[in-house]
């Protein structure tokens, strides 16, 4: 809605799972619609926004660029040494193998994405949810002694009536002749 409030149109819209399991149908979705849109060429590239999980209730906004691929961070990554001694070894055509791999790339970085934005989503709910329970446990408290203050003012007030009419009844007794037999 906010992205139609600024004028920018909505392609898409697709729901939210309700929990982990659904994620891959998701994130499965998306990539048919990006694939669709670049075989198209209706876009030339792709910027994820997400809500990264920090820690308790907090989260930070978070930006990755999906595509085109960040040409830096590729060769970053050829400039690393392969971390153990035996080197991997592929049969299939070159290509296929690599875009493969950015299918895969792209995959996990729409799955972290989903994953993490759920965390802080339901992270944050929860700390509202315990912070409404704690209040209420404080107005519940607060309620009680104030029943319970009530009920004794009550109980005093009609303590306080039954002594009044002993005492009047005592004292009209006592003002009274009495008869000698």
């Amino acid at each position: 809605v906010r992205l139609e409030d600024a004028g920018q149109p909505v392609e898409e819209r697709l729901p939210v799972p309700g929990s982990a399991l659904g994620i891959t149908t998701m994130v499965q979705e998306v990539l048919l619609i990006l694939d669709a849109w670049t075989s198209r060429g209706d876009v030339d590239r792709v910027m994820l926004f997400y809500s990264r999980h920090l820690s308790g209730a907090s989260y930070s906004p978070h930006e990755v660029h999906l595509l085109p691929m960040d040409m830096e961070y590729l060769q970053e990554l050829g400039k690393k040494d392969w971390p153990t001694r035996s080197l991997p070894v592929f049969t299939m055509d070159w290509d296929r193998l690599f875009s493969s791999l950015i299918r895969q790339h792209l995959f996990v970085s729409l799955y972290r994405a989903v994953a993490e934005s759920m965390a802080s989503e339901n992270a944050s709910r929860l700390a509202s949810m315990q912070g409404a329970e704690r209040n209420i446990e404080e107005r519940l408290g607060e309620l009680t002694a104030h029943f319970h203050q009530q009920r004794q003012m009550s109980i005093t007030e009609e303590l306080l009536d039954i002594v009044a009419g002993f005492t009047a009844l005592t004292e009209q007794g006592d003002a009274e002749p009495r008869a000698e037999t």
